[in-house]
């Protein structure tokens, strides 16, 4: 993967310009903007509370920007259709906190579900895609097991493989290694990097771990907190990080910067965004109902 930005004639994957939510009187994001091109890892770091995974719910289309404007694979997400929006979704993973795997499935249903949802592949061909990726992120043989006989790094590496299973040319992560040591830390952000580069797939990761930072980042960008809530305080490579003038920004990539955890609410997000929601505002059940036929 480039570690520098194409030139200016290349045409971003996404395109975030002056980007704003407020919550009430309570402003999370303030006039974001940023590119992220072809082959980019990049990644979105900052404090606890500064409007990370907001932004990511806007990038993946589950929540409305007040202002400003979101383009993907050059269309305009912000006043997209929820039809056209679910479409849209079948050309992206997604990889969040604490793996995110529908409890009720085995580890082959989760990974199975983009595919039904997303092809028409018959039983057999996707049985055999999720065994290719089960084998990929190194559980061969484990998925007639349900998420909860499995270890927390067995989870994210089932989710990664879900994430992958349509081999899409985008791949969104939110705090992939939170809850890891820093061994199967290491391993996860491994497989991500090698497993997407197989595919060629761009990433844009949110994360507050600095050693996944530098380990897997070519771009990234800083958003701050207090008086810059929601504002990005920097932006560059790795080295231009490192080397950034922002006190802040030192403090946070020297210290022990805290994440905004897991709050449960991975399952959710993961449902609204592959399953999507139905005209009367209900889940759709299709791929569910689909892999456990």
């Amino acid at each position: 993967m480039s570690s520098t930005p194409p030139d200016s004639a290349a045409e971003p994957i996404i395109e975030v310009d002056s980007l704003v939510r407020h919550f009430g009187k309570q402003t999370v994001l303030n006039g974001v903007s940023f590119k992220v091109y072809a082959g980019d890892t990049f990644v979105i770091m900052g404090g606890s509370g500064c409007g990370k995974s907001t932004l990511l719910r806007h990038l993946i289309g589950t929540e409305k920007p007040t202002s400003g404007s979101i383009k993907v694979f050059g269309q305009e997400i912000t006043t997209m259709r929820a039809d056209a929006m679910q479409k849209l979704r079948g050309r992206y993973g997604m990889l969040f906190q604490s793996g995110a795997l529908l409890q009720s499935l085995t580890v082959a249903e989760n990974v199975a579900l983009p595919l039904v949802e997303h092809t028409r592949l018959d039983a057999g061909l996707i049985d055999t895609v999720v065994k290719m990726k089960l084998e990929q992120v190194g559980l061969t043989g484990h998925g007639h097991k349900k998420p909860s006989e499995i270890s927390g790094g067995m989870k994210k590496r089932a989710a990664l493989a879900r994430a992958l299973a349509l081999d899409p040319p985008l791949v969104f992560s939110d705090e992939p290694t939170a809850g890891l040591d820093p061994i199967m830390t290491a391993v996860v952000d491994e497989l991500t990097q090698r497993l997407t580069q197989k595919i060629g797939a761009t990433v844009v990761v949110v994360t507050h771990d600095m050693n996944s930072v530098f380990r897997i980042g070519t771009r990234i960008i800083m958003l701050g907190t207090g008086a810059n809530q929601g504002r990005v305080i920097a932006s560059g490579t790795p080295d231009e990080i490192r080397g950034h003038p922002d006190p802040a920004v030192q403090q946070f990539i020297n210290g022990d910067p805290q994440g905004d955890g897991g709050d449960g609410s991975g399952e959710l997000l993961y449902r609204e965004t592959l399953l999507g929601l139905n005209e009367t505002g209900l889940y759709s059940r299709s791929a569910i109902h689909s892999s456990q036929s």
